[in-house]
């Protein structure tokens, strides 16, 4: 008996660590095991995203005055997506856009906590609003399925990203430098690419506006390749799979706002 209410008194204990691990926890059903918790996401996307703005010769941010049209734009795409309904930690996160002055990156990613960042170099390259409400679905997915702890704790361990919480400006720098370049898995990468599905299938965008975007890589035979995309899954079956998820979900928008869209792009700096 005394054995059995040791065993039990174990168990109990380590449930209780795993909940406050945020392990289990209704919104993270589904995102796998995490060994870090909401509010350090929060704090780790807070440091990294302090670290990025204190840099402005490798990170130019757009000033929001000057170009508030544009981030008005950017915001109203990003609100359509977060009032879908489908954004688990849509009230817990930050979700604030920074666009970064370089024409020559294809880029964009979203920090733990939600601080997402654009490179104007994607945005002259994408077509339309979809596309671009696709990328930024595909981005928020990210932070919503809470894949860069995940990645990042199997690429350097839990040590280092506590380093960061714990004020190491060395370990910041480091792990700022990996996320910028963070390369997901497969499996991190075919979930953002159905949440973005997920997200855009309430709204009245085309839900598979990322596969338009794949679309226009592979017709430019993957000429300036984006440093956010894997090179895994392959770009084909990810568009594939971007239609075959909106056909699944019966999502039925399919507005581009493409004529907006270059009005507005047309504002960036040249």
């Amino acid at each position: 008996m005394k054995h059995y209410f040791i065993t039990l008194t174990s168990i109990i204990l380590f449930i209780g660590i795993v909940i406050s691990c945020g392990i289990i926890n209704e919104k993270n059903k589904g995102k796998g095991v995490n060994l870090f918790t909401i509010q350090q996401d929060k704090e780790l996307g807070a440091k990294v995203a302090f670290e990025l703005d204190s840099n402005s010769r490798e990170y130019p941010v757009l000033d929001s005055t000057k170009y508030k049209e544009v981030y008005q734009y950017l915001y109203a795409v990003r609100n359509t997506i977060l009032n879908s309904g489908k954004v688990d930690f849509k009230d817990e996160f930050s979700w604030q856009l920074r666009i970064i002055h370089d024409d020559s990156t294809l880029n964009a990613f979203c920090t733990p906590g939600g601080y997402i960042y654009v490179y104007t170099g994607l945005l002259k390259f994408l077509d339309s609003e979809d596309q671009l409400a696709g990328v930024m679905g595909h981005e928020i997915g990210h932070a919503d399925m809470r894949h860069s702890t995940r990645q990042m704790t199997t690429m350097f361990g839990v040590q280092l990203l506590l380093d960061v919480l714990a004020g190491d400006r060395a370990a910041l720098k480091q792990i700022t430098g990996a996320l910028v370049g963070l390369k997901f898995s497969r499996a991190h990468e075919t979930e953002a690419d159905e949440r973005s599905v997920v997200y855009l299938c309430p709204t009245e965008y085309n839900a598979a506006g990322g596969a338009s975007f794949f679309e226009k890589i592979q017709s430019r035979g993957g000429v300036r390749q984006p440093e956010f995309l894997s090179t895994h899954p392959d770009p084909g079956n990810r568009i594939d799979h971007f239609h075959s998820s909106k056909v699944t979900l019966g999502c039925k928008g399919e507005k581009t706002f493409q004529t907006e869209y270059k009005r507005i792009i047309s504002k960036l700096p040249k």
